[in-house]
């Protein structure tokens, strides 16, 4: 029997929706229907037991489909030495690419590399960077990070052609993370278009500018917000291409996004498929042919906990799952010790064999947007890129990113999310494996670096602390 025919002969045939409801009511012996098989996203979307094939879906797959996603380490060690031993160890064993974690970063977490051209010299030695993803994370000494890792390069001899770089350049991350800016907001403004000129006269390959929105998902920030504050951060850097005079044609390579996924797998699948439609309309509206950016993803690191820290592994891995079959272009993954210090070699080899199992063994990567069509993937992509661009509006409104930022309206917002999750957590609607459910009775010790932890800058609203004071005020409040 040939395989059409035996298709066709097994092809299911239409369901009554109606009477599959009726059915569900019945066996739930008078509960409510909405109320125990709809559930809400934190932006309010429903979320339905059912969904019909999504027929008119486009494939969303990643920059390179006939690749697999880059899987990067994080390198934010204090000490450049250890840090530098850390990176030779993760490309040996796998890694494709390596983060650079510098201090002060909104995602160091109290760690991070030394801001100078030594620690950026001595943790690169020995890195073959002609065949390394290598990304620096947002945090204040970005643009002064450029002529360092250029005047490394050139002393390197490497290839410009052969490099893969992001610079992660976004100041209102910075901004939205620290609470702090080295200049005015009008000053910042004025003076960023000269700096991307001097970017694109040394010839930088690769991302300069990034929409970053991991700050702002780790402070509380939901899905469509962190969605929203990451395309008005394109939008603005769009406008500063404008005002260096670059062919917005060719600005749209430069530009590349950063966001969180957590334990929530379809959700996270549909936020990064959101993002590429975002970024598609949001160059249609500039009259710009849509080119596809980068997309960064890490672990979220408001999901991790200090109690039961071995399950932090489960919801990573998940986590990791989601931004690979979502279409990530690089995955990070927070070691599962994270909350208790600087990880040490067995945490970060968990993350990076993670990553390196789903890859190779799982071949996660073998089908381009597999949740294309899914009739409940593509309803929340749908649903996010609808309240996500409410939000960018909302932004707009206020004058722009840094300005809404300035004027605590954005934190406003987010603040009022946050806090409604957390009374979910007190409040016992929402569980956390391993803190308010199934608790150990003892915990286990967790081994970790020597090295001194500074005052965070951000902490978000972390899993463990979901119960109690939460510390994400400096986070989300802009500091005179």
């Amino acid at each position: 029997m040939n395989g059409a025919k035996l298709l066709k002969q097994t092809e299911f045939g239409a369901f009554d929706r109606a009477a599959w409801q009726a059915l569900a009511e019945k066996s739930l012996a008078g509960a409510a229907f909405d109320k125990a098989l709809v559930s809400r996203t934190d932006d309010g979307m429903a979320v339905q037991p059912l969904y019909d094939r999504a027929r008119d879906a486009s494939l969303l797959p990643r920059v390179k489909p006939e690749a697999r996603w880059m899987i990067t380490q994080r390198i934010d060690d204090v000490d450049p030495s250890r840090a530098n031993a850390q990176a030779l160890e993760d490309v040996a064993q796998g890694a494709t690419g390596l983060s650079l974690i510098f201090e002060g970063a909104p995602n160091a977490f109290g760690y991070g590399l030394p801001a100078t051209p030594e620690a950026l010299a001595r943790v690169l030695d020995g890195i073959a960077l002609d065949s390394t993803h290598l990304r620096i994370d947002a945090h204040p000494m970005s643009r002064a990070c450029v002529d360092w890792l250029v005047a490394l390069l050139t002393a390197r001899k490497v290839d410009p052609d052969k490099l893969s770089l992001s610079f992660g350049i976004d100041p209102a991350a910075v901004f939205g993370g620290t609470g702090r800016l080295r200049m005015s907001v009008e000053a910042l403004l004025a003076s960023l278009p000269q700096s991307l000129a001097h970017f694109f006269g040394l010839g930088v390959p690769g991302v300069l500018l990034e929409a970053d929105g991991r700050a702002f998902h780790n402070a509380g920030a939901t899905e469509a917000q962190e969605l929203g504050i990451m395309l008005a951060g394109a939008v603005s850097h769009l406008r500063m291409f404008e005002e260096a005079r670059q062919p917005l044609i060719y600005a749209t390579p430069h530009i590349g996004f950063a966001l969180c996924v957590d334990q929530d797998q379809l959700l996270s699948m549909a936020k990064i498929r959101a993002m590429r439609k975002l970024w598609q309309r949001a160059q249609e509206a500039c009259s710009i042919a849509p080119t596809p950016g980068l997309i960064h993803a890490e672990t979220s690191w408001r999901m991790m906990t200090r109690l039961d820290p071995e399950t932090n592994i489960l919801r990573t891995t998940i986590a990791c799952f989601a931004a690979a079959a979502g279409g990530a272009d690089s995955i990070a993954i927070l070691p599962h010790s994270i909350a208790h210090g600087l990880p040490d070699s067995f945490a970060r080899r968990v993350a990076r064999n993670t990553q390196l199992v789903m890859a190779d063994e799982s071949h996660v990567d073998f089908v381009a947007d597999p949740a294309a069509g899914s009739g409940g993937v593509e309803a929340l992509t749908d649903g996010l890129c609808e309240h996500a661009w409410a939000e960018f509006q909302a932004i707009e409104a206020d004058g722009g990113l840094l300005r809404s930022l300035a004027g605590n309206r954005l934190q406003a917002r987010i603040r009022e999310a946050r806090e409604s999750r957390a009374k979910a957590y007190r409040d016992g609607e929402r569980s956390i494996i391993g803190t308010t459910l199934y608790p150990l009775k003892s915990e286990r010790p967790i081994s970790t670096l020597d090295a001194e932890r500074r005052p965070p800058s951000q902490e978000g609203v972390a899993f463990c602390e979901a119960l109690g004071p939460l510390r994400t005020d400096e986070t989300i409040e802009v500091r005179a």
